[in-house]
């Protein structure tokens, strides 16, 4: 079987406001609500799904710490004429997403952010203009 590619948003929602250190980062100050993440996966999407929705595993990505601590997550890919992450990203916040926090999950490439807060009706219009299709 082949490995899937693509990318992806990963929708969070924190039940309240909460203080979470992100690595090397530091602490950061995060409102209750809904945010999405943008990422990719050239070497497995299926398996970096699966690790990211997983509640239990070692902090290894900077959204690692959000998923760990977050009330529920869902993924969304855009597979397989994905569109690359930092359009996808670039996609949301022009979509009205709010960048969360500076250098989160974008250390490489000159993207601001990939973590962006995000309403009910922002997420409905990412998943609509953007074609994803929700991950199970």
């Amino acid at each position: 079987m082949s490995v899937r590619k693509g990318t992806y948003a990963l929708f969070i929602i924190l039940e309240r406001d909460e203080t979470i250190s992100i690595g090397a980062r530091g602490p950061h100050l995060f409102r209750a609500g809904t945010y999405c993440y943008v990422g990719s996966a050239m070497a497995g999407l299926d398996q970096r799904l699966g690790r990211h929705l997983a509640r239990e595993k070692k902090l290894k990505w900077h959204i690692d710490h959000l998923t760990t601590r977050c009330a529920c997550s869902e993924a969304w890919e855009s597979y397989p004429d994905f569109i690359p992450e930092c359009d996808l990203a670039h996609a949301v916040e022009s979509l009205g997403g709010e960048p969360e926090m500076d250098g989160f999950g974008c250390s490489d490439c000159t993207c601001r952010t990939h973590l962006f807060r995000v309403s009910e009706k922002v997420k409905e219009d990412v998943l609509a203009r953007c074609v994803l299709e929700r991950h199970f």
